[in-house]
């Protein structure tokens, strides 16, 4: 058998100390000596490492929803002073490279990346169940490859590092190309689709890991997002949004709220999740937390509406006034003047300083007595959004007509009509609208913004609502000064 020679393995202390949902909680309790054979219990713990980073409130549980205040959907809100500078000055496209969201979002995604790199080097000679070896790979090359892509969009080429560093490597690396470092992404994705089961394969305490129709999402993410410079790719999306729709997803039999509830996680409309258990063991502020922070920090100020009511993430009017009438998401989504009560209690407008809140994640007490008790996963992939993507991909393949058929199964859950008969122009309008609404506050309205036309709708959007600082340089982060410190290889992003 194969055995783990690598001694960063340390990084993967804990194994994982009883983790987030039923498929962590089997790892082994304590930390793994770098000599252990690998069996298939430690190939077990190796992935489920690769997980931990997703948790981290630099990445899914603070930073990714953040974002939606960068792209203009809602204001940091929080409770004033320095409390949330970082993002305010990310909204205000005035970050230099010491901005602390810009440090943060860069460093958790390289844990990942190392704990998969361990994962990927560890365990192909391994003599360990050949159908677990695969879906273990499978995981490995979904996580890998999801970090980078995040990255990428983020700060642009980054370096690549796909072997696990060791004690006297060379630290320092120059960037690769954002080219290169999709062709990676790209080619991790791949793999991934071939080796990981489907959703529906898994046992029900396995359910919440990376699966094939996961991986056929990001890499219709990633061809999405590439495809104004390689048209032939939208065909590409069209095809793989199709073989998700094969695996059995409909669309009618998903309620919209079941995502953004905490009972009911990894539902029938979910790809994929950052998993959650609510467990108290673990240290609410630290690097893996096993508990969301979404209902505490965006439940509204004053209200006591739910367990913590720290009051980020407040909903702009611009935003608010973008839904049309009768769209069913509205009340589920953000708290108004005259809304319907949450909890059995009335929303006051000066909770907030837009007159606004975040509704859709909010956990009542009843089910989150504390603020460190949620157990509300984060969707990260969900079908509503692969239908959009395939409406997209098809308009811009000048088949308007044919995009509103997906479009419109989505619209029809929102309660809105179906809308036929428009120019290409205006169906791209109507889709990256209907994006707006339908995922609202997920994190996936600023890579939307800077995706589509190449960056010039977020400049035109984002002017429009007063941001008159941003330019095409600041569509991407600084690199942190921290890393051009320590980093003598290192070049900074234009502008900064």
């Amino acid at each position: 058998m194969k055995k783990i020679t690598i001694l960063m393995y340390s990084a993967v202390a804990c194994l994982l100390l009883a983790s987030c949902s039923d498929f962590l909680e089997k790892s082994p309790k304590d930390t793994v000596d770098p000599n252990t054979t690998v069996t298939d219990d430690v190939a077990v713990a190796l992935t489920n490492a690769c997980y931990r980073t997703l948790q981290s409130s630099n990445m899914y549980n603070q930073r990714i929803w953040t974002l939606d205040i960068v792209a203009g959907n809602s204001l940091v809100g929080a409770g004033g002073g320095t409390d949330g500078l970082e993002t305010i000055q990310a909204s205000n496209f005035i970050t230099q490279s010491d901005n602390g969201m810009a440090l943060y979002m860069w460093r958790s995604p390289w844990v990942g990346i190392g704990q998969c790199n361990i994962l990927l080097s560890s365990i192909p000679n391994a003599n360990i169940t050949p159908a677990l070896k695969e879906r273990c790979m499978g995981e490995g090359y979904f996580l890998r490859a999801h970090y980078y892509y995040i990255l990428v969009r983020l700060y642009g080429g980054v370096p690549l590092r796909l072997e696990p560093y060791n004690p006297g490597d060379e630290a320092a690396i120059a960037r690769s190309t954002v080219d290169e470092v999709y062709e990676r992404i790209i080619a991790d994705c791949k793999q991934a689709i071939d080796l990981l089961p489907a959703k529906s394969d898994y046992p029900d305490d396995e359910k919440g890991r990376a699966c094939k129709d996961a991986a056929l999402a990001m890499l219709a993410d990633v061809y999405l997002t590439l495809a104004p410079s390689h048209t032939e790719y939208y065909a590409d999306v069209v095809s793989l949004c199709d073989q998700i729709t094969a695996l059995g997803y409909d669309l009618a039999t998903c309620p919209y709220v079941d995502n953004f509830d905490a009972t009911k996680n990894n539902t029938a409309e979910s790809l994929f999740e950052v998993q959650y258990s609510g467990n108290t063991e673990y240290d609410f502020w630290g690097n893996n937390p096993q508990s969301s922070w979404l209902s505490c920090f965006m439940g509204p100020r004053n209200s006591d509406f739910v367990a913590g009511s720290y009051g980020w993430n407040q909903p702009t009017d611009e935003f608010v006034a973008q839904y049309e009438a009768g769209d069913l998401r509205k009340d589920l989504t953000v708290f108004y003047a005259g809304c319907p009560d949450f909890d059995g209690k009335a929303y006051k407008s000066n909770f907030s300083n837009t007159g606004y809140n975040v509704r859709k994640f909010l956990v009542p007490k009843s089910v989150s007595p504390e603020f460190n008790t949620s157990a509300q996963n984060f969707v990260v992939y969900r079908y509503a959004d692969v239908l959009l993507k395939k409406a997209e991909a098809l308009n811009e393949m000048e088949q308007p007509a044919q995009a509103a058929a997906p479009l419109n199964i989505v619209r029809q859950r929102a309660g809105l009509p179906a809308v036929s008969g428009l120019s290409q122009e205006a169906m791209r309008e109507k889709i990256i609208h209907e994006r707006r609404m339908e995922l609202a506050f997920e994190g996936h309205r600023w890579f939307d913004l800077i995706r589509v036309g190449g960056g010039d709708y977020a400049l035109s959007f984002l002017q429009s609502i007063g941001k008159t600082n941003v330019n095409k340089n600041r569509l991407i982060f600084p690199i942190p000064q921290t890393e051009m410190d320590a980093n003598p290889l290192m070049t900074q992003n234009p502008g900064y």
